[in-house]
């Protein structure tokens, strides 16, 4: 028993001396200051990046503390994430990610973000009549706050500037009475840009009022829903970027943007070419499996070039190596067919469980591929 125990702490031993220090950087844990107190608080500031593109994020997380208010304000869910992603996406040309870190949004709160929805939307008086509501439709559907800070050499952080997306519709959904039948009125994009200017404007007087927000550079953009039962998203259309002393917007920088559905009526017109891929992929596919029921695919440009090309494949499979199988055919048809010049993301799916993912980078000769379990 004695020579157990030894052996024990022998292998103890050896153990600690092997484990890894997860504390990869020194300087990874900061201390910073509590701006609101004389406390301190301990935070880490990761010392990794994943990529140059990728922002790093202080912890502990501090979610937005408007937080869940955008889910009730745009109804369709692929336009929740893409403004989200795609505001961070713009900062990066103001806000570097090499030297800011992201921070979901802090000075605007649900109850602001709430009444100034409303304050900055016309006032229609219950019993008002269909032409009424076509007349003056809620153009302000959501205001998206985002902080970007930087570490200063006392290892406090502070803020660097902040961005603020605006949500606009293209189309307006209404009803006249409670229960009543929808009626949807179509905003065309200079009508939105006009009301947008002019409400970004009067975000921008509240926003400098706010303590903490008098003096940071400041990113707006204009971002337009699509219809609610659009597949894909819509995009935002302008951005303009307010100095640390600014208090006016003087122009906007026009965004070419857009996110198309393949195969659609749309994308055949548009881009022909990537249309026509996807279509020839799906009916490659369709010869050697039964169980297959069509691609979905959605092309993301900028200034009419592709930049990302994301492909949902639903099928019925009846065993692991019918998906490895599958998926070792798609690997071969993407090299073939799809070329390298944006990204690349094929899903592999059953009902709602994703079995496998295929995917490349811009310029990679060969895509990454992952079968789950």
């Amino acid at each position: 028993m004695k020579r157990i125990s030894i052996w024990l702490i022998i292998v103890l031993l050896v153990l600690t001396g092997c484990a890894p220090n997860l504390n990869i950087n020194e300087n990874e844990e900061e201390v910073l200051q509590n701006e609101e107190s004389n406390d301190t608080e301990t935070s880490i500031v990761p010392s990794n990046q994943l990529s140059d593109e990728t922002y790093r994020i202080i912890l502990p997380y501090e979610v937005s503390a408007a937080r869940g208010v955008i889910s009730n304000q745009l109804a369709n869910r692929v336009d929740i994430d893409e403004m989200e992603t795609g505001l961070r996406r713009h900062s990066k040309a103001v806000f570097g990610p090499n030297d800011h870190y992201f921070q979901e949004g802090q000075y605007i709160t649900s109850e602001m973000a709430l009444n100034w929805i409303d304050e900055l939307n016309p006032v229609i008086e219950e019993g008002a009549n269909e032409d009424t509501y076509r007349e003056n439709p809620r153009y302000l559907s959501h205001i998206l706050e985002q902080n970007y800070v930087v570490q200063r050499e006392d290892n406090s952080v502070e803020l660097a500037g902040i961005s603020i997306g605006l949500a606009l519709k293209s189309v307006y959904r209404f009803q006249t009475e409670t229960g009543g039948p929808y009626y949807y009125e179509d905003i065309p994009l200079d009508e939105m840009m006009q009301q947008g200017s002019q409400i970004a404007q009067e975000v921008l007087d509240r926003v400098r009022q706010i303590e903490g927000l008098e003096n940071v550079p400041i990113l707006f953009a204009l971002y337009r829903e699509e219809e609610q039962s659009s597949p894909v998203p819509g995009n935002f259309v302008a951005k303009t970027t307010i100095s640390a002393d600014g208090n006016s917007i003087e122009e906007w920088e026009t965004v070419n943007e857009e996110n198309i559905l393949f195969p659609s009526a749309e994308g055949q017109e548009k881009y022909f070419e990537d249309h026509e891929i996807v279509t020839s992929f799906g009916n490659e596919i369709a010869q050697f499996f039964p169980n297959y029921v069509g691609v979905i695919g959605e092309g993301f440009y900028v200034d009419e070039e592709l930049q990302q090309l994301t492909l949902e494949i639903p099928i019925e499979f009846y065993g692991k190596a019918e998906v490895i199988g599958f998926t070792q055919y798609a690997v071969g048809l993407v090299q073939d067919m799809f070329a390298n010049y944006y990204d690349l993301e094929i899903k592999v799916m059953t009902g709602e469980n994703v079995e496998s993912v295929i995917f490349r980078e811009a310029g990679a000769e060969e895509p990454s591929v992952h079968i789950f379990d």
